[in-house]
């Protein structure tokens, strides 16, 4: 007799419950694709104790008769395929027929179903794969699963569950991913009568986001959109300022399925790249719609993988996507995601009687007489401003556009603001003031005539005396091929960050600005980088780089199977610049680098080059790219200003200025912000001058 045996229905069942049912949410993943693929608009899912307990699915889609009921429970039973050439084209969640008898497999289920309201409906009841009784049920149209006691009849597998606040956390990760897919279906999922996620099923996905994310994280989330000859794609990625600290909010969509794809999710995070800090990843949901035949989800027992044709293509084009829409939606950081609210704008009337009572003159200063500018200004102002009278006799609240009556409270009447003289008008008159322009100087500072900025202090990295008091006139200007930070007037120059007047420095660390939108703290070792970064990667990229001979040529040894790797890559080398050449055995020679390196930095500079040609793949010449960009991070961090370097106005001026020209200012290569800005509201809220 043979040792080779067919396995009986019920024990085949149960193990393929090991592949099919993982956990309670791989239970809820399969009844819910279940109701989708029915056509679904309504899907509630009810759990008790992480899904242990219970587990219960209830749609309105399509419905099942007394015969499918039965059918369903049936191995490789299913509806959504009928020959092989449908595997190549699957449209729907569900196809293999595995998943209703592999969970009644290992539970006590109960369905319920009817495919209209007004016809009697189906019950089956199921324990352990046993099919018990089947009787008529009065139902509602579409279907409802209740699964009872999971893993009663395999304790092993009950053993090695988790804890039910880390199977609650499947169950609604993989319920908030299928709503994101599915926006236009509602979604409500509970938990012990909690509810969890709900979605108004509207078929807007910025909705669904907010239902899962919250409100603020939705408010702060950029629409993305694009499409190529054969893939097109849409959905909704977060700004720079907001980040979580794993992949996990990383989501997929491809054809209306949750997919997890490695390629696409790093298409997603090179798109972001310089602009997040190490370690933190952003919120996206991508939906991508492709000709199916073009996508196999075939590929994984649970269907989370799938693998695309032209995979190569689809990434590029997301990448270049993603790029492009942060792009247009970076800025500059604010501290908290508040709005202020509508003011209540209380406007006093009072009768009003011509006395005929001439007002005293006032006396005119001396500045005022003689600034034709200001006295423009002043006399603007004047037009337009509005009186307020400090004995009201009827008072106005204009608030949300309606005019209502209200009594007046002496107290909390507020006078018009008296706007601040512009600060171009204020110079102007300095300037046609030389006699009274001292008079003008808050805490009698004197402002030059003209500010030489020649003679100012250089922001060069290599500057040693930057604490003390000496005089450092005399090296600047030392290096002109150098990005150091030449101040200059030029504001009127288009640039996403608005002008800001340099008011003072923190701990030698963060500049403080202002201007007429609020109060801005920027990082002088960020903002520099910035700027280093984007000159180093534009003179790594110029053909032809010049070099300077070295004074002492530096050697550099490595072991013999680093030499052998180097001398194979000394062209890859030379096209940033530098001349080197073996030395005999394992040492190699560098007699010239790029003028503009880092100045006190080259050797370190250069050794850190030729360790990135060493741990670059076969591939080198592909990665050149790459290689450039890790040289100009290196080389502007190495190149920057460092903390507690205290500098003067004409120095943090100059540094504003060359940032503003930058073309992304707002995140260092490394992907921290530069520039964090406190509006006025802000700082009123933090001073508890309004709510």
């Amino acid at each position: 007799m043979g040792t080779i045996q067919v396995l009986d229905e019920h024990l085949a069942n149960m193990i393929a419950a090991g592949e099919v049912v993982e956990r309670p949410a791989s239970v809820v993943k399969e009844l819910v694709e279940n109701a989708i693929d029915a056509s679904a608009t309504t899907i509630e899912i009810h759990v008790e104790e992480g899904g242990l307990e219970m587990i219960r699915i209830v749609d309105n889609g399509k419905g099942m008769d007394r015969e499918d009921c039965q059918l369903a429970f049936e191995r490789h039973a299913t509806s959504k395929i009928s020959n092989a050439r449908d595997l190549f084209r699957i449209r729907t969640l569900g196809f293999r027929g595995e998943a209703l008898p592999s969970i009644a497999a290992v539970s006590r289920m109960e369905l319920t179903s009817s495919t209209s309201s007004s016809e009697v409906g189906t019950q089956l009841l199921i324990e352990g794969g046993q099919l018990g009784t089947i009787s008529d049920k009065a139902a509602v149209k579409g279907t409802e699963v209740c699964v009872r006691s999971l893993f009663f009849n395999t304790p092993a597998r009950l053993k090695y569950m988790k804890s039910i606040a880390t199977e609650v956390g499947h169950i609604s990760d993989y319920v908030n991913r299928l709503a994101l897919t599915h926006p236009s279906i509602s979604f409500l999922l509970t938990h012990n009568g909690k509810t969890l996620l709900q979605t108004s099923g509207d078929g807007k996905l910025l909705h669904v986001m907010a239902a899962i994310y919250g409100v603020q994280v939705a408010k702060l989330l950029l629409p993305i959109a694009g499409e190529t000859l054969d893939y097109k794609w849409s959905g909704f990625l977060s700004k720079t300022e907001v980040t979580r600290a794993n992949r996990s909010y990383l989501s997929t969509l491809v054809n209306g399925r949750y997919v997890r794809s490695y390629s696409i999710n790093n298409a997603i995070m090179r798109g972001y790249h310089t602009l997040l800090p190490i370690g933190r990843y952003p919120i996206v949901a991508l939906q991508i719609e492709m000709d199916p035949s073009l996508v196999d989800v075939n590929v994984h027992p649970a269907k989370l993988e799938a693998r695309f044709s032209k995979e190569d293509e689809l990434c590029s084009a997301i990448e270049q996507s993603v790029k492009e829409t942060l792009r247009q939606g970076l800025g500059i950081v604010r501290p908290m995601a508040t709005q202020p609210k509508a003011k209540v704008v209380t406007q006093v009337v009072q009768p009003q009687f011509d006395l005929q009572i001439s007002k005293p003159e006032t006396p005119q200063s001396p500045l005022l007489a003689a600034s034709p500018r200001l006295q423009e200004w002043m006399a603007k102002q004047e037009t337009t401003s509005k009186q307020v009278d400090v004995v009201p006799h009827i008072a106005l609240s204009l608030e949300s556009g309606t005019v209502k009556e209200s009594a007046v409270n002496y107290e909390k009447l507020e006078f018009a603001k008296v706007e601040a003289i512009p600060h171009e008008i204020v110079q102007a008159t300095m300037l046609d003031q030389t006699d009274t322009r001292e008079s003008f100087q808050p805490y009698e500072t004197k402002i030059p005539e003209q500010l030489d900025i020649a003679q100012a202090p250089s922001l060069a990295p290599h500057s040693t005396n930057e604490i003390s008091g000496e005089d450092n006139s005399a090296t600047a200007g030392t290096d002109q091929s150098q990005p150091l930070l030449e101040a200059t007037n030029e504001h009127e120059t288009d640039s996403p960050v608005p002008v800001m007047y340099p008011v003072g420095q923190v701990h030698g660390t963060y500049i403080v600005a202002q201007n007429d939108e609020g109060m801005y703290l920027i990082d002088q070792h960020a903002a520099q980088e910035r700027i280093f970064y984007e000159y180093f990667m534009d003179k790594l990229a110029e053909e032809g780089i010049s070099s300077q001979i070295m004074l002492f040529p530096h050697t550099v040894e490595y072991t013999a199977a680093e030499a052998s790797k180097l001398e194979k890559r000394l062209s890859l080398l030379q096209s940033f610049g530098l001349e080197i050449e073996a030395f005999g055995g394992r040492t190699f020679i560098v007699r010239a680098h790029p003028h503009w390196f880092p100045e006190g930095a080259e050797l370190e500079v250069i050794e850190e080059l030729i360790q990135f040609v060493l741990e670059t793949g076969e591939n080198a010449q592909a990665n050149v790219v790459l290689m450039r960009e890790k040289a100009a991070i290196m080389m502007s961090c190495k190149a920057s200003i460092k903390a507690n370097r205290f500098l003067t106005h004409a120095e943090m001026e100059s540094l504003l200025n060359q940032l503003r020209k930058t073309s992304s200012p707002y995140t260092c290569p490394h992907g921290r912000p530069i520039v964090i800005h406190f509006t006025g509201y802000d700082l009123e809220k933090m001073f508890k001058r309004v709510t």
